[in-house]
This record gives C-alpha cells, structure tokens and sequence, in this order.
C-alpha cells in the first residue's frame, strides 16, 4: 500500500520534506536539543499533525514546562500532542518487543489519520534502553531497521534521540546504519553510514550467530 505523502516542515531548518521520514538525533549539547525538539514538535502542531514524544529524562510534566520555556505553543492543541514516559512505552510487558513496537507506530498513524488529522511525527529519548533487562541491543538495532521499511508503508515521521555521552561508539555506529536522516547542527542530512534494513538485519543476525 503506498499513501500519497504530504510535503512538511520540519520545524528547525528551513527545507521542506516529505513526511515519513526515519531520522537519528546524536547529541552531546542538552540545550540545543531540547531547542531542536522544541521546533520540531511546534510545526507538527502548527500544521495539524498528531505528534508523540516519549520522554525518558524526565516527566512528562517537567518536560512540557521546559518545552514552553523554549516556545512549545500548546493552546488550546492539547489533543494534539502526546507525552508519555518512554520506558512503559517501549517496554510495557517489561522487556521489548520489535513487532509490538512497530505495530504501535503503525496503528498511531492510522488513528491519528482516521482522527481527522492531517499526518502524525513523533520523537523519542533513546537512553531507556540502557536499563538493564530491557532491550537487547541486536533486538533494538532490527526493530529500527524495520521501523524504516514501516514508515515507507506509514508515512509517520519518526526521530529517534541518542546521547552520544551514553552509548558507546560502536552502538552509536548501528544507530547510523538504521537510520536514512541525520540532524547534524540544526540541519537534517542524509546519513552517508546508512545501510539499507535488509542487508543491516542479516549483518546483525550474523554477529549475534557468532557471539
């Protein structure tokens, strides 16, 4: 099934994209990220999207006031916009699953289209899955290839956040390869690392093989 795809902004960059977008946010600076997302979310909004943000370095409600601190514009949108604890979001039963996740993804796309809005993006903090027990890293590393393949089926824009002062270099090096976009400096790119899902998913599950 292919959906006509809408032309977007992004929010932090003056470029127009089309949406269904797979982007990896590597930060090390906390206020140009939190200014980044910021912009990012507020065009969602602007624009009448649905947007989701799944936070991990806070709560839900001490992020939104620093999110209107840097000019998050709610209003009267409070429908509009979704904040949930990332952790029981990516790991309801406790651990994590890809299928469930990507079906998550899938299904908040095409509620937030049967809702009347006009497209839906989203956003997460990454460093949950640095809980012990979680997320095996091969398990997180295929889910985010495959969450490539779905947004080419649902055109969700998707930004996944991950510290670089947290994850070593060579989970850094995976996040690269999973993800087509990057935002580097406030302006997004195309990931020269990228390596498309089904060559990355067979890669992975030959060193999980030999581990």
């Amino acid at each position: 099934m292919r959906v006509e795809r809408r032309q977007i902004s992004l929010g932090f960059t003056d470029e127009i994209f089309e949406e269904g977008l797979h982007i990896c946010y590597i930060f090390r600076d906390e206020e140009e990220r939190r200014s980044t997302m910021a912009k990012y979310m507020n065009s969602g909004l602007e624009t009448g999207e649905k947007v989701l943000y799944l936070v991990d370095t806070m709560s839900p409600g001490e992020f939104l006031d620093h999110m209107a601190e840097l000019g998050l514009r709610i209003g009267e949108r409070t429908e509009n916009l979704i904040v949930s604890e990332a952790l029981p979001t990516y790991c309801p039963a406790g651990y994590f699953s890809t299928p469930e996740m990507l079906d998550v993804v899938g299904k908040f796309y095409q509620q937030a289209m049967s809702d009347g809005y006009v497209g839906a993006r989203g956003t997460g903090e990454m460093s949950w899955c640095l809980v012990e027990g979680c997320a095996r890293k091969e398990d997180l590393m295929e889910y985010e290839a495959r969450l490539t393949q779905t947004l080419r089926i649902y055109p969700y824009t998707a930004c996944c956040q991950y510290d670089a002062r947290r994850f070593d270099g060579a989970t850094i090096m995976d996040v690269l390869s999973v993800h087509p976009l990057m935002i580097v400096r406030g302006q997004l790119v195309r990931n020269p690392f990228f390596v498309e899902p089904e060559v990355f998913i067979e890669e992975i599950r030959k060193r999980s093989a030999c581990e």
